[in-house]
């Protein structure tokens, strides 16, 4: 690589490293371009020309959700070891982990891959000049579709991921969360755990099999910001994809369906014993989906209950009125399913159970009686007056884009964002609770408490 190309490459790293503002954008429409390539691949895009580079998300139905219970975990480590090493292809020797960390670093440029629940995705970001991006796309396509999957790199992380559930199981906060998982999703992939015994299931040749599956164009949907007009990102996409094996999309079979999250029949309360200085609690049931027309009502009033920080209702009654714990928030997951709504806090353990009273009885009267008017009030002020700051820099941006993408969101969304939140009334948040909360058909894990007679409580006296 010539010097000046190495000098571009150190200025692409710390442009990344600093990110790359576009105020303009927050203060005018939001165009976004939409197409599907022959090949069936979804194409979003949002030119940014201020600064030469172009970030890119690929993002696939792969997620954990796709994985059986047995191998839960696969998703991810397939995801982890696609950094680990690319195969020889034709003329194109092999490269592997210490090789492609070269490659990349020379070329200035960035590109990954992780795995969550509902999705699997590269990230690449680049320089638009076109020797560094169209090297960068070729090595990014490569590692997309020729991951050599090392078995021995495998048997290394996966001894390292043992070790970290091991510790991981000394966590309080990690055993509340994987009992509370368990409890709200049942058998429902989200509720997967992986465990030392799944990761056991897994080999090389799984990821293989899972890579080959479920990486393909015709489940690609694409999300670019940045310095390239249509035909630049169109072919941008096309080179990405171009190595994985090309189907015809309309004989292709469906991917197969998964589940939805079942709604939960009756409370349960779950009192795990475990030595700790601090109870912790986690309170809640299944949500909705991130498409659900309910989802800016939702936002607005878990931004009273218990998203606002010290100005959210949960705070003012658990902690600031009864001292019953330092810290206390709900909030919704949504995803391609019914992510749950959580309510969580710590607090001493001879706390725990006024504290969690207590919280029921605020999440049960907001669920029947919504915020008041100045409450909502002032949610949409906060909301609206940063919502520039979501959208700020093109990395920013481009997980709003995917957001849109990975949903089946208007195109038009940022631009009426801010619109749509100002339009919702007290009745429409009650309304949107009301359909998506029963609180009496919640699941409570409370992990370190003790019996009231072990302890006194001390209403006032925060822990």
């Amino acid at each position: 690589m010539t010097i000046a190309i190495k000098k571009r490459a150190i200025g692409a790293i710390l442009a990344g490293a600093a990110g790359i503002f576009c105020p303009l954008l927050s203060l005018a429409a939001i165009p976004i371009q939409q197409w599907a390539q022959p090949g069936g691949a979804r194409v979003y895009l949002i030119e940014s020309p201020a600064i030469a580079m172009v970030d890119v998300q690929l993002d696939f139905d792969a997620g954990s959700r796709r994985v059986a219970a047995a191998q839960a975990g696969l998703a991810g480590a397939t995801a982890s070891l696609l950094s680990k090493g690319v195969a020889a292809r034709g003329n194109e020797p092999a490269l592997d982990e210490n090789a492609l960390g070269e490659a990349w670093a020379d070329l200035g440029a960035q590109f990954g891959a992780s795995a969550g629940t509902d999705r699997f995705s590269f990230s690449l970001r680049s320089l638009t000049e076109s020797d560094l991006l169209d090297q960068a796309m070729r090595l990014a396509a490569r590692q997309v579709a020729e991951p050599a999957f090392p078995d021995h790199i495998w048997q290394r992380d996966r001894q390292r991921l043992v070790a970290q559930l091991k510790e991981a199981h000394t966590r309080p906060a990690y055993l509340a969360g994987r009992a509370f998982a368990a409890a709200v999703y049942g058998d429902h992939p989200y509720g997967h755990e992986t465990t030392e015994a799944s990761l056991g299931r897994i080999s090389v040749a799984d990821m293989r099999a899972f890579h080959a599956a479920y990486i393909t164009p015709c489940h690609a949907r694409v999300s670019i910001v940045g310095a390239l007009n249509r035909v630049q990102a169109d072919a941008l996409v096309t080179g990405l994809l171009a190595r994985l094996p090309q189907v015809d999309c309309a004989a292709a079979p469906p991917l197969p369906a998964v589940a939805e999250v079942l709604p939960l029949e009756r409370a349960q309360a779950l009192n795990i014993p475990f030595d700790s200085a601090q109870a912790h609690v986690l309170m809640g049931q299944p949500g909705y989906k991130r498409n659900d027309p309910d989802f800016f009502a939702l936002t607005l009033g878990n931004y009273v209950l218990g998203g606002g920080g010290f100005v959210s209702r949960l705070t003012q009654e658990v902690r600031e009125k009864r001292g019953l714990s330092y810290s206390v928030s709900s909030y919704f997951s949504p995803g391609r399913h019914a992510g749950a709504f959580t309510v969580g806090l710590q607090t001493r353990p001879d706390q725990a159970a006024q504290a969690t009273a207590v919280a029921q009885q605020v999440l049960a009267k907001f669920v029947a009686e919504g915020p008041t008017e100045a409450e909502l009030k002032a949610a949409k002020g906060y909301l609206i007056g940063g919502f520039p700051l979501l959208i700020d820099s093109n990395g920013k941006l481009l997980g709003n884009l995917a957001n849109i993408a990975w949903n089946d969101l208007p195109l038009d969304y940022l631009d009426t964002w801010t619109a749509r939140i100002a339009k919702v009334s007290v009745t429409d948040v009650r309304a949107a609770f009301a359909r998506k909360l029963q609180p009496e058909k919640m699941v409570t894990v409370i992990l370190g408490s003790v019996p009231a007679s072990a302890g006194d409580a001390t209403p006032g006296t925060k822990p």
